[in-house]
């Protein structure tokens, strides 16, 4: 485990923090790893993919055939490959 010393803290955001630990049965220290925690952690990891996916309207989506034609994905059965025997 590091440690963090955070310098010219304000009395007034320390009293704040003071208080929040008090509501959640921390002690400070144990206030401060939460909201350092929760700050850098969030519960479910953003993932750019689906961020990008739910900003385009249905009716903006491509189809599969348009996405398809689009990347050039050919679906046409292959032959397996035979090998000399």
């Amino acid at each position: 485990m590091k440690n963090v010393l955070v310098r010219n803290l304000s009395d007034e955001v320390h009293r704040a923090i003071r208080q929040r630990a008090a509501t959640h049965g921390h002690s400070t220290a144990d206030e401060i790893r939460a909201i350092l925690t929760d700050a850098v952690q969030p519960d479910e990891r953003i993932k750019l993919g689906s961020l990008l996916f739910a900003g385009i309207s249905e009716e903006n989506r491509l189809t599969d055939d348009e996405r398809d034609e689009y990347f050039g994905r050919d679906r046409t059965p292959t032959e397996p490959v035979e090998f000399g025997r």
